[in-house]
């Protein structure tokens, strides 16, 4: 096993120096798993301020697409900050423009339905989420939503009312926005609906709702993650997206689909819908779009988006002139090469996961598309009881033994690389799970 960057005990002196001054004045809602205080990255590398090198497979929450400090992009940033730092979005600027220019290009209601593309640029997922339920609302004049359990969709009020991947999200700030009805997400590993094709069960369970309880006729739209990311990086069945296109077109109701982790190439394609063609009315968009700086776009049909009057939504600092050059070089890189890399070296880390999950019977399920991969993690009697203790000392080993992992679902390691990793990087990476996986199984006898 490679252990030799990893030079002092974890955390290391200068590390427990700088949490300890955390703790006196950061807040403690921060969700942090283990001690890593960052000094600087390179590409999927990583190092802490005591100098112990590691590799990031969490990339920021699927945030540094590009790698960390990449030098296209930083060498745009650097070019944009000496032009000037912001100018309110009451105003027009080339990048942003040409943000917009490219995100009509690519986005899925042109790439797949042939429809124009608009978009509204601001600064995150869940406020790029809060954009796309006004719209839809706006528009439609309803007031319900359908979201799903399992969904991770921001936490800010309106964002919140959608998450559900854990309860301690909404633990404490109720009410959040009403409207907002739950269905379960199809999940083939772990199914709901005993003898039955998942994702048609879902799209039933959907339609008895309209029937029963939710007047089809008031639902604005439903909101859904093609490949759900925090609540356990589940893939949907074949055909459960083209259902709920058809529902929603069948109801009035529009379809937004949240890429906030699964966009910009993270799956191998530009976005994961496409994997099934199927194409939105809204898309959210985030994390990689600006490979670490802040920025989020909400992308709709042109048909759509062009019914805001102004002055209905804005913001200030949306189509930030840094964050926007950021973007454009993202994205220059993601259709440059990344993406084809994505789906390229995630076939093979795919294949790596697999002849870990032959030796572990710990190991349930790999499943994912290009570098969006996820490893469940179960007890060993036959149940698929939810691993739990197992996961979290996988996390916390790897983190010892110099690999960045996170957590999804209730017992699954994600994996969400920069999309430039290389393979000999996700053999090293392969390495240290293994032996990883080792030391918690050591440790742990308790399979929940």
């Amino acid at each position: 096993m490679k252990t030799s960057h990893i030079r002092t005990p974890l955390p290391g002196p200068r590390a427990q120096a700088l949490i300890a001054r955390d703790a006196e004045v950061i807040s403690p809602s921060y969700p942090r798993d283990y001690p890593f205080a960052m000094s600087h990255g390179r590409g999927t590398e990583v190092w802490d301020v005591d100098g112990n090198r590691f590799l990031d497979f969490a990339a920021g929450i699927a945030v540094c697409a590009t790698g960390h400090a990449h030098p296209r992009v930083v060498e745009v940033v650097r070019q944009a900050a000496g032009e000037f730092l912001h100018i309110s979005s009451d105003y027009w600027h080339e990048q942003m423009v040409g943000l917009g220019e490219r995100l009509a290009r690519l986005a899925p209601m042109r790439t797949l339905a042939g429809e124009a593309a608009m978009s509204f640029l601001c600064q995150s997922g869940t406020e790029a989420v809060e954009g796309a339920i006004k719209l839809a609302r706006y528009v439609t004049r309803r007031p319900r939503f359908i979201g799903f359990l399992g969904g991770f969709h921001g936490r800010s009020m309106g964002s919140l009312s959608f998450t559900s991947s854990k309860y301690t999200q909404q633990l404490g700030f109720a009410p959040t926005m009403p409207g907002v009805t739950h269905v379960p997400y199809p999940d083939p590993y772990r199914p709901l609906f005993a003898g039955a094709d998942q994702g048609q069960a879902v799209l039933d369970y959907i339609g008895l709702l309209f029937e029963r309880s939710v007047p089809a006729a008031e639902v604005a739209a439903i909101l859904v993650e093609p490949i759900q990311g925090e609540g356990g990086y589940i893939v949907p069945p074949d055909g459960f997206l083209a259902g709920l296109r058809a529902l929603c077109d069948r109801h009035g109701i529009l379809l937004i689909f949240d890429e906030v982790q699964s966009g910009v190439g993270r799956t191998g394609r530009m976005f994961a819908c496409e994997h099934w063609g199927v194409a939105p009315d809204i898309l959210t968009s985030a994390k990689g779009l600006g490979s670490g700086l802040p920025i989020g776009a909400v992308v709709a049909k042109k048909s759509i988006m062009a019914q805001w009057k102004r002055g209905a939504h804005g913001n200030t600092y949306g189509g930030n002139p840094i964050a926007c050059a950021a973007a454009n070089a993202t994205l220059d890189l993601v259709e440059g090469g990344f993406a084809e890399n994505a789906a390229t070296v995630g076939a093979h880390f795919m294949d790596r996961l697999g002849e870990l999950a032959r030796r572990y019977p710990c190991i349930g399920e790999v499943r994912g598309r290009g570098l969006m991969i996820g490893l469940e993690l179960i007890g060993t009697d036959g149940s698929r009881k939810p691993a739990r203790a197992l996961c979290d000392a996988v996390i916390t080993r790897a983190f010892h033994n110099g690999l960045l992992l996170l957590s999804c679902g209730a017992s699954t390691v994600r994996f969400m690389p920069p999309l430039n990793t290389s393979v000999a990087e996700v053999d090293e990476a392969v390495e240290l799970l293994d032996a990883s996986l080792e030391e918690a199984l050591v440790g742990s006898h308790d399979p929940a």
